[in-house]
């Protein structure tokens, strides 16, 4: 899926295009107002991550030119503007969805699957070898054990198992799940993987995940 990302900080852009990259999207970045009616004017997108706040401008002024070109392209609206009243305005003027800023990159990637899920097409089960997580009820299943998750425990384990084999470190792990203003120094993500590994390890022989000793953690395809 192309996405085009207008944001004007760097270091936020970054982390999102990274992550997005790695969920399989195709990223383009522009910074203001001018470069995203460049980008809309020559290419074709499947979604749209709109900042308000430019350099040149309001993003609402990409927003009107996207809903003017055409009406059913999902828009996702990513602000520090976080009032009820600018929220309400943004969706009456044609967003589809409206994030508050600093956001963990999991809710990003949750939102952006809302947005271009089509009817049932999209499977709500993921599985990763012989482990199971249902996205909807937040049930996941290893072996004979099936156990309900907090939020923050399935938040980590589905993007775990998004990236079946790919070895992901705790600074991608903190990103995704926490945001990318937490505390770089926390051992959080070591901390709940262990509790992800006592609920669902018990009775097999083997961990659902598998650390991947001075690199990080990973979920094996």
């Amino acid at each position: 899926m192309r996405i085009l990302l207008v944001e004007d900080e760097a270091r936020i852009a970054s982390f999102i295009v990274k992550g997005l990259t790695a969920d399989g999207h195709t990223v383009d970045w522009g910074a203001t107002v001018a470069e995203a009616l460049d980008l809309t004017a020559s290419r074709e997108y499947d979604l749209f991550i709109l900042d308000l706040l430019l350099p040149d401008g309001d993003g609402r002024d990409v927003l009107k030119r996207v809903r003017a070109d055409d009406h059913d392209v999902p828009v996702l609206v990513v602000s520090a503007l976080g009032d009820i009243d600018d929220k309400v305005d943004l969706l009456d003027g044609g967003a589809n969805d409206y994030l508050t800023k600093p956001f963990a990159f999991a809710e990003l990637a949750a939102r952006v699957r809302a947005l271009t899920r089509v009817g049932a097409a999209r499977s709500d089960i993921i599985h990763a070898g012989d482990l199971e997580l249902d996205t909807k009820s937040r049930v996941a299943t290893h072996g004979e054990v099936s156990v309900d998750l907090p939020s923050r425990e399935f938040a980590l384990l589905e993007y775990l198992m998004r990236h079946p084999g790919q070895v992901l470190t705790r600074q991608q792990l903190l990103n995704a799940v926490w945001g990318f203003d937490f505390d770089t120094a926390s051992n959080v993500v070591d901390v709940y993987v262990s509790y992800l590994r006592k609920k669902l390890d018990r009775g097999n022989d083997t961990s659902i995940i598998e650390t991947v000793r001075g690199a990080g953690y990973r979920v094996k395809a």
